[in-house]
Protein backbone atom coordinates (compact mmCIF):
# COMPACT_ATOMS: atom_id res chain seq x y z
CA UNK A 1 0.00 0.00 0.00
CA UNK A 2 1.23 3.08 -1.14
CA UNK A 3 1.10 6.24 0.90
CA UNK A 4 0.05 9.26 -0.79
CA UNK A 5 2.21 12.79 0.06
CA UNK A 6 -0.33 15.19 1.83
CA UNK A 7 -0.64 18.40 -0.79
CA UNK A 8 0.39 21.16 0.79
CA UNK A 9 -0.60 24.69 -0.55
CA UNK A 10 1.46 27.86 -1.13
CA UNK A 11 1.55 29.77 1.40
CA UNK A 12 -0.11 33.23 0.27
CA UNK A 13 2.96 35.51 -1.33
CA UNK A 14 2.86 38.72 0.97
CA UNK A 15 5.19 40.63 -0.88
CA UNK A 16 3.50 40.27 -4.39
CA UNK A 17 0.27 41.10 -2.47
CA UNK A 18 1.68 44.19 -0.86
CA UNK A 19 2.39 45.51 -4.47
CA UNK A 20 -1.14 45.03 -6.01
CA UNK A 21 -2.68 47.20 -2.74
CA UNK A 22 0.17 49.81 -2.91
CA UNK A 23 -0.72 49.93 -6.95
CA UNK A 24 -4.18 50.32 -5.80
CA UNK A 25 -3.66 52.61 -3.40
CA UNK A 26 -1.36 54.95 -5.17
CA UNK A 27 -3.86 55.10 -8.21
CA UNK A 28 -6.67 55.36 -6.19
CA UNK A 29 -5.94 58.25 -3.85
CA UNK A 30 -2.30 58.95 -4.67
CA UNK A 31 -0.96 57.41 -1.22
CA UNK A 32 3.02 56.19 -1.14
CA UNK A 33 2.28 53.61 1.46
CA UNK A 34 4.85 52.49 4.50
CA UNK A 35 5.67 48.63 4.35
CA UNK A 36 5.96 48.08 8.05
CA UNK A 37 6.07 45.61 10.43
CA UNK A 38 7.55 42.22 9.53
CA UNK A 39 7.13 42.01 5.99
CA UNK A 40 8.75 45.29 5.46
CA UNK A 41 11.60 44.26 7.82
CA UNK A 42 12.07 40.65 5.65
CA UNK A 43 11.72 43.06 2.60
CA UNK A 44 14.63 45.10 3.58
CA UNK A 45 16.92 42.44 5.01
CA UNK A 46 16.14 39.85 1.82
CA UNK A 47 15.42 37.40 5.31
CA UNK A 48 12.05 35.74 5.92
CA UNK A 49 10.89 36.87 9.37
CA UNK A 50 7.89 34.63 8.96
CA UNK A 51 5.29 38.12 8.77
CA UNK A 52 1.83 36.36 9.54
CA UNK A 53 -0.09 39.96 7.82
CA UNK A 54 0.55 42.76 5.71
CA UNK A 55 1.14 46.02 7.89
CA UNK A 56 0.78 49.63 5.92
CA UNK A 57 1.15 53.22 7.48
CA UNK A 58 -0.65 55.32 5.46
CA UNK A 59 -1.95 59.26 6.09
CA UNK A 60 -4.80 59.31 8.64
CA UNK A 61 -7.13 60.96 6.67
CA UNK A 62 -7.65 58.11 4.61
CA UNK A 63 -8.74 56.49 8.38
CA UNK A 64 -10.66 59.15 9.91
CA UNK A 65 -12.34 61.86 7.14
CA UNK A 66 -12.12 59.50 3.97
CA UNK A 67 -12.78 56.32 5.69
CA UNK A 68 -16.06 55.15 3.53
CA UNK A 69 -13.76 56.43 0.32
CA UNK A 70 -11.41 54.44 1.59
CA UNK A 71 -12.79 51.41 2.42
CA UNK A 72 -15.55 51.03 -0.08
CA UNK A 73 -12.38 51.05 -2.69
CA UNK A 74 -10.46 48.47 -1.05
CA UNK A 75 -14.49 46.50 -0.96
CA UNK A 76 -14.87 46.89 -4.56
CA UNK A 77 -11.45 45.15 -5.42
CA UNK A 78 -12.42 41.85 -2.77
CA UNK A 79 -11.01 43.52 0.07
CA UNK A 80 -13.35 42.15 3.28
CA UNK A 81 -13.12 44.43 6.40
CA UNK A 82 -12.66 41.75 9.22
CA UNK A 83 -11.70 44.26 12.11
CA UNK A 84 -12.92 47.67 11.79
CA UNK A 85 -10.91 48.91 15.01
CA UNK A 86 -7.83 47.93 13.55
CA UNK A 87 -8.70 48.64 10.16
CA UNK A 88 -7.70 45.53 8.89
CA UNK A 89 -8.99 43.63 5.27
CA UNK A 90 -8.64 40.37 4.08
CA UNK A 91 -8.01 39.35 0.35
CA UNK A 92 -7.03 35.63 -0.73
CA UNK A 93 -6.23 34.61 2.56
CA UNK A 94 -3.95 37.74 3.72
CA UNK A 95 -4.93 40.55 5.99
CA UNK A 96 -4.09 43.98 5.24
CA UNK A 97 -3.73 46.10 8.21
CA UNK A 98 -4.08 50.02 7.80
CA UNK A 99 -2.54 52.47 10.50
CA UNK A 100 -1.93 56.16 10.83
CA UNK A 101 1.80 57.08 9.08
CA UNK A 102 1.55 60.54 11.58
CA UNK A 103 1.37 58.16 14.55
CA UNK A 104 4.98 56.79 14.12
CA UNK A 105 6.73 60.17 15.38
CA UNK A 106 4.98 59.69 18.61
CA UNK A 107 5.43 56.04 18.74
CA UNK A 108 9.28 55.93 17.56
CA UNK A 109 10.54 59.50 17.18
CA UNK A 110 10.86 58.86 13.13
CA UNK A 111 9.28 61.64 11.15
CA UNK A 112 7.37 60.75 7.97
CA UNK A 113 9.50 63.01 6.00
CA UNK A 114 12.64 60.89 7.00
CA UNK A 115 11.45 57.65 5.44
CA UNK A 116 12.82 56.47 2.19
CA UNK A 117 10.69 56.14 -0.63
CA UNK A 118 11.48 53.07 -3.23
CA UNK A 119 9.92 52.14 -6.56
CA UNK A 120 9.47 48.95 -7.83
CA UNK A 121 7.68 47.69 -10.90
CA UNK A 122 5.99 51.36 -10.95
CA UNK A 123 4.83 51.36 -7.43
CA UNK A 124 6.30 54.07 -5.06
CA UNK A 125 6.11 52.95 -1.22
CA UNK A 126 7.91 54.19 2.52
CA UNK A 127 10.33 51.49 3.52
CA UNK A 128 12.16 51.85 6.90
CA UNK A 129 15.89 51.93 7.38
CA UNK A 130 17.83 49.20 10.06
CA UNK A 131 17.91 52.24 12.75
CA UNK A 132 14.57 53.40 12.26
CA UNK A 133 13.40 49.57 12.62
CA UNK A 134 15.71 49.57 15.57
CA UNK A 135 13.68 52.74 16.85
CA UNK A 136 9.97 51.25 16.09
CA UNK A 137 10.62 47.92 17.52
CA UNK A 138 12.59 49.50 20.65
CA UNK A 139 9.42 51.15 21.09
CA UNK A 140 7.37 48.18 21.01
CA UNK A 141 9.32 46.50 23.68
CA UNK A 142 7.95 49.20 26.30
CA UNK A 143 4.53 49.19 24.73
CA UNK A 144 2.14 47.11 26.87
CA UNK A 145 0.16 44.81 24.86
CA UNK A 146 2.93 43.98 22.56
CA UNK A 147 5.17 43.27 25.91
CA UNK A 148 2.78 40.45 26.46
CA UNK A 149 1.65 39.03 23.54
CA UNK A 150 4.97 39.48 21.32
CA UNK A 151 7.46 40.30 23.44
CA UNK A 152 10.05 37.44 22.40
CA UNK A 153 9.40 37.94 18.99
CA UNK A 154 10.04 41.85 19.05
CA UNK A 155 12.97 41.35 21.56
CA UNK A 156 14.50 38.67 18.50
CA UNK A 157 13.80 41.14 16.20
CA UNK A 158 15.87 43.82 17.75
CA UNK A 159 18.53 41.57 18.18
CA UNK A 160 18.44 40.77 14.45
CA UNK A 161 18.75 44.37 13.61
CA UNK A 162 21.27 44.80 16.25
CA UNK A 163 23.12 42.53 14.91
CA UNK A 164 22.59 43.66 11.02
CA UNK A 165 23.56 47.23 11.90
CA UNK A 166 27.02 45.66 13.16
CA UNK A 167 28.11 43.78 9.82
Amino acid sequence: MSVQPTFQPKPPQKIPAFFENARLLQDAFGITPLLYGSLGLSYLTNEDLGADDIDLLIPQIFLQERWKDFSAVLEQKGYRLIDLAEHTFEKDGICFSYAMLEELYRFAGIPAEEIGIRQQNGVCFRLLSLSQYLKVYTASAKDGYRVNVRGKKDNEKILFIKKRLEE
